[in-house]
């Protein structure tokens, strides 16, 4: 509804919106707390993968492998993908975590070959076999594994290396490199050409700290690189003399998440800019910065709730994940891609309604289909309910029936395939696999209370918003769905005796 007084604003577009999973009251909410890296400040992320890729590549070419030619392909990888380090396989699975698309190195997976090492294989994330690719830092580790395992099968490894061997390394070098430092005096030294500034994001956080919130930062970044991204992602917003410290009741760096929520450590005081610290032996007992700590030091302190405390972040396990189950607190969820996938969504609305109305047609032309069938086996059984009706009737029908719908699978098919290659062609959606929720939005869905593209938007919710669920969907829903390009019988799928058959 359009606001009668121009001073209140009109609603945000759709790909600004906060999402909400759990109905979530924000006025009785107490604390947010939030995590830094994008959360807080977001990354240019192709800027950031392609500069960790190439410290990773570096570090692998120090140690002999064969990677030095190889190129950063950000489209190649998408949050929500599973490792597949058995197989060498980076794989696509809907919520029940049935594999809807696979590549082996960089190339698709066939679908006789998916169906037959998938089909009684769901990923099950508390099997090591399988790694979630769950944050945006995992591109640049799925990327590469994935060229490496190309060039296992291509001999160009000592024999005895095994997929997952090999993704342990990649992993354990990557890592190295981030510990090492450099690329984050790299960010330091030059944050203009990696951080996304949002102007919004500083007066967000005031609005909540202005209605009476506490609000928090618990990053696993470390004093010294948080402190240097604060003041480019803040104070240059702030004005009035302030600065991101301002925004804060309690910041605590180097919180090593997910432990932090479960057990943790104790907490040191940061008593100077240069990051001198002081034990706190009665723990956190007044506003200010800390490094390390642990959840329950923060409850003490904060004197609320579990459920008056709401925490945003970008990892679904390490955030949103272990806030909910280790301390029951309210979880927000950022997904940045959220707003490429909004307007990929809009920009094929008109397709896709045109692909929904063929599958209407398609539904019913197979209901027909199955009629006859049952009709012609009733006639050849001796079992007749309609003995007028001659055999060649019914196969003269089914005749017809069958060229309208391979006349309907042809017009469905490139409409089918187009759907499935928004906004990624690799990959599609990052929360759907054809009509059904991606294991990625099983696990938003599960864990997070709300979900938004970034923190900001919560400008447009204020800190007064009631936040409540949507109705949820069920099969028996007369809602029309989205074709599934990415189903066994879909494009991808055999073509059977009688054609294909799109579902």
């Amino acid at each position: 509804m359009t606001p009668t007084v121009d001073w209140i604003p009109k609603r945000p577009p759709a790909s600004r919106g906060v999402f909400t999973n759990r109905t979530l009251n924000l006025r009785p909410i107490k604390a947010i707390g939030y995590d830094l890296d994008y959360t807080l400040v977001h990354y240019h992320v192709l800027a950031w993968e392609r500069r960790a890729y190439e410290h990773l590549q570096q570090g692998l070419v120090e140690r002999g492998w064969p990677a030095g030619d190889l190129e950063f392909d950000p489209d190649f990888i998408i949050r929500g993908l599973a490792v597949d380090t058995k197989l060498g396989n980076l794989v696509k699975a809907n919520r029940f975590g049935y594999v809807k698309r696979a590549y082996h190195g960089l190339s698709p997976m066939e679908y006789a070959t998916q169906r037959q090492k998938y089909s009684r294989t769901p990923v099950d994330l508390t099997d090591h076999r399988w790694v979630f690719l769950n944050t945006l830092f995992s591109m640049s580790k799925g990327c590469m594994y994935s060229q490496l395992v190309d060039r296992l099968d291509e001999g160009k490894f000592p024999r005895g290396l095994t997929y997952t061997e090999l993704f342990r390394v990649v992993s354990r070098t990557l890592d190295k490199a981030h510990g090492r430092g450099h690329l984050k005096r790299e960010i330091i030294a030059k944050p203009e050409h990696f951080v996304d500034l949002d102007p919004d994001m500083p007066r967000t956080l005031m609005d909540q700290r202005d209605a009476g919130k506490k609000v928090l930062l618990i990053t696993n970044s470390e004093w010294e690189y948080s402190v240097q991204m604060l003041k480019y992602a803040c104070d240059r917003f702030m004005g009035h003399g302030k600065t991101w410290r301002d925004l804060f009741d309690l910041a605590i760096f180097s919180a090593r998440k997910p432990s932090f929520f479960s057990s943790g450590t104790e907490a040191f005081a940061v008593t100077s800019d240069d990051g001198l610290l002081r034990r706190c032996g009665n723990g956190i007992t007044k506003p200010g910065c800390y490094v390390g700590g642990n959840a329950k030091l923060v409850e003490d302190f904060l004197g609320h709730d579990q459920d008056e405390i709401l925490y945003i972040g970008d990892h679904v396990y390490g955030d949103v994940h272990q806030s909910k189950h280790a301390r029951r607190w309210r979880t927000g969820l950022v997904v940045r891609e959220l707003e490429d996938e909004i307007e990929a969504l809009t920009q094929f609305s008109q397709d896709q309604e045109r692909l929904s109305s063929r599958m209407a047609q398609k539904d019913d032309l197979d209901w027909q289909t199955a009629q006859a069938r049952l009709l012609l086996q009733r006639k050849k059984k001796g079992n007749d309910t309609l003995p007028k009706t001659k055999e060649s009737t019914i196969k003269k029908e089914m005749q017809r029936l069958r060229a309208a719908t391979i006349a309907l699978d042809k017009e469905l098919s490139p409409l089918a395939v187009e759907a499935g290659s928004h906004p990624n062609k690799y990959w599609g959606l990052l929360m759907r696999t054809g009509n059904d929720k991606s294991l990625m939005a099983r696990h938003v869905e599960r864990h997070a209370d709300v979900y938004t593209s970034r923190v900001s938007n919560f400008l447009y919710e204020t800190p007064h918003a009631y936040l409540r669920s949507a109705r949820g969907s069920l099969p028996h829903d007369t809602m029309p769905e989205p074709c599934d390009p990415e189903g066994p019988e879909g494009p991808e799928g055999p073509e059977g005796p009688e054609g294909p058959d799109l579902e």
